[in-house]
């Protein structure tokens, strides 16, 4: 069984409608539909698996579908676990449960869902199974045998607890300003201020909490580093990079891809954000850009207000959602009304913002911490794709083909980030707000190619390094940052914040190596909203008809039905760039 790592965190935050829409509950035929998710009651499933008698292929299917609603409850029961922990990272009890379930029931799960992996592809009838269907499956399949390894079964329970502590140290950071305490999150709204002294005084009160929890973030990640490599020792890998290249099926690309995709970022994205920050230090009247200037509108107009609480993105989301297309507007409105959204900040709450598919219900849970930005927004309509990518591939006939690579996964939230942006005028009544929203995204779309860079770059570095030292790790970090541009500020007085930055990334402590998907995906993701742009009904219908396909095609047959090309090479780096550029004059 795979517990899919989709990087999410999630609470409760129950918006109880008198109205209850409909989504669809997987119906169990093999589990009992009480069954208390303990291993005693587990066990005899996982036997009755293993030892049951296959004689056709048909009973072969059978067992698969069997298999399949078994992780499907599992996952689901993880799932509610973890969201309930990362509501409230304080709560020991909630704490207990998820740990619970990564030191009592997966370390038992592991060594028998070897095992039925190993009976299924030794079954006399796996070649009278439909090749084409099950292709892909069977070869993610074949690659979790090549890599099981008995004695890191406790390793990689250790790390799912100790992955957590990141989420317990960030979760309990706020500021004071202005006699009021703010996360973090609500905290970085200050700088967006028009007034650069509020900018300063917000940016120098986050970047000092940060630094306070600095050496135990280290320490923690030293930790987390140390295992990594044994685990990859374990597997029979020179590093931890090599490893997770294959954990985590990149069939498609290499890390020499990754690295001509940084050059490619280089040459082409980090020329144009450094005209931009010219353009930025000129209409800001200022000598150098320091670390707080770079969030405040140019304009000289106040920063965006989108919505005014969690109540209000949620409602206007599901409109913009509904003018795209109703059945997406629906979907959106079927979660609310069933209480999966968390979406304000506080204290206590895991950072971040993500959407966890919930395999039997067939409806997911969307997280994150909104303090009334324009990033909130656009957080929002990311995870929003997440939610409708879950929704149009509930019905596939096995959980495990649900299990999209992140770069098809991301594909699906980052073009809806920007189909949608023609129907933001339900956040922005103002013609010229509307405009500057979307300028603001334009830019934002490649400002996050360099940063992608940066985090996978770095991430190179630490696993093929593993006996690194901090220090060395820290001097690692500033040249690949300086490499890719440094944010084009001035850091001079805040080495210390610079060398620091790498630790808000969780992905780098929780999901190590999941990040350069961002960056192929939001190149997939400009070519969907260009095609969107050119024949926006047959532009959303290739996206969606991408979508459905989950996990039962090659990444390049998704792009390819999308209408795009699973493409990073640096000539389409740039003629992507050069249409975004094109896209923004407009709105000038």
């Amino acid at each position: 069984m795979a517990l899919h790592l989709l990087l999410l965190q999630f609470a409760f935050y129950l918006i109880f409608t008198t109205v209850r829409y409909d989504y669809r509950k997987e119906k169990r035929t093999y589990l009992p539909e009480n069954l208390e998710i303990k291993w005693d009651n587990l066990e005899p499933i996982f036997q009755e698996l293993l030892h049951r008698e296959i004689n056709s292929s048909e009973e072969l299917e059978a067992w698969l579908k069997n298999r399949s609603e078994l992780e499907a409850a599992l996952e689901e029961d993880f799932a509610w676990r973890y969201i309930k922990m990362t509501c409230d990272t304080a709560n020991e009890d909630l704490v207990k449960s998820f740990q619970y379930f990564a030191t009592e029931i997966e370390p038992q799960i592991a060594p028998l869902s070897n095992q039925l992996n190993e009976k299924l592809v030794a079954s006399p009838f796996l070649n009278q199974l439909n090749q084409e269907k099950y292709f892909i499956y069977l070869r993610g399949v074949k690659k979790a045998l090549a890599l099981f390894r008995e004695e890191n079964i406790p390793l990689q329970t250790e790390l799912q607890v100790e992955q957590q502590k990141y989420q317990a140290i960030t979760g309990s950071m706020s500021v004071t300003l202005n006699g009021q305490e703010y996360t973090l999150e609500q905290a970085s709204n200050f700088l967006k201020d028009l007034n650069r002294e509020t900018r300063k005084e917000a940016w120098e009160s986050i970047t000092n909490r940060r630094l306070e929890d600095k050496d135990k973030l280290e320490e923690l990640f030293n930790k987390l580093k140390a295992l990594r490599h044994q685990v990859a020792l374990n597997a029979g890998f020179d590093n931890f990079r090599d490893y997770m290249f294959e954990s985590l099926g990149r069939f498609d690309y290499n890390a020499q891809d990754c690295f001509d995709f940084h050059d490619a970022i280089e040459k082409e994205i980090v020329p144009i954000l450094a005209e931009q920050a010219e353009e930025r230090k000129k209409a800001l009247q200022l000598s150098g850009l320091k670390p707080w200037d770079t969030e405040v509108d140019t304009s000289g107009k106040p920063a965006l207000k989108p919505f005014e609480n969690g109540k209000e993105l949620i409602d206007k989301s599901i409109q913009c959602f509904n003018k795209l297309n109703p059945v997406l507007g629906e979907k959106l409105a079927i979660m609310k009304a069933n209480g999966f959204f968390d979406v304000e900040s506080r204290k206590g709450k895991a950072p971040g913002g993500y959407n966890y598919p919930l395999a039997e219900t067939g409806a997911p849970f969307i997280f994150m911490n909104s303090a009334g930005s324009f990033r909130d927004l656009t957080t929002m309509v990311h995870e929003g794709g997440h939610a409708i990518h879950t929704f149009v591939t509930a019905d596939l006939e096995l959980n495990d083909f649900k299990h999209c690579p992140s770069e098809v996964a991301e594909l699906a939230s980052m073009s809806m980030e920007l189909i949608s942006m023609d129907h933001w005028d339900e956040f922005f009544t103002d013609p010229e707000e509307l405009k500057r929203a979307k300028k603001y995204q334009l830019k934002d779309v490649l400002k996050t190619l360099p940063w992608v860079a940066v985090v996978d770059a770095f991430q190179h570095w630490i696993y093929t390094h593993p006996e690194h030292t901090t220090q060395e790790r820290t001097q690692a970090w500033k040249e690949i940052f300086t490499r890719f541009g440094a944010n084009f500020v001035d850091w001079t007085e805040h080495s210390d914040a610079l060398e620091n930055l790498w630790q808000k990334q969780l992905h780098i402590f929780e999901v190590p190596f999941y990040y350069i998907e961002y960056a192929i995906a939001q190149l997939g993701a400009i070519a969907v909203w260009k095609n969107y742009k050119e024949n926006p009904e047959k532009g959303l219908s290739n996206y969606l008809d991408a979508l459905k396909l989950g996990y039962t095609k090659s990444i390049k047959e998704v792009y390819k039905t999308a209408g795009i090309e699973f493409n990073f090479s640096a000539s389409y780096v740039k003629d992507l760039a050069s249409f975004i550029k094109d896209e923004l004059k407009k709105l000038d």
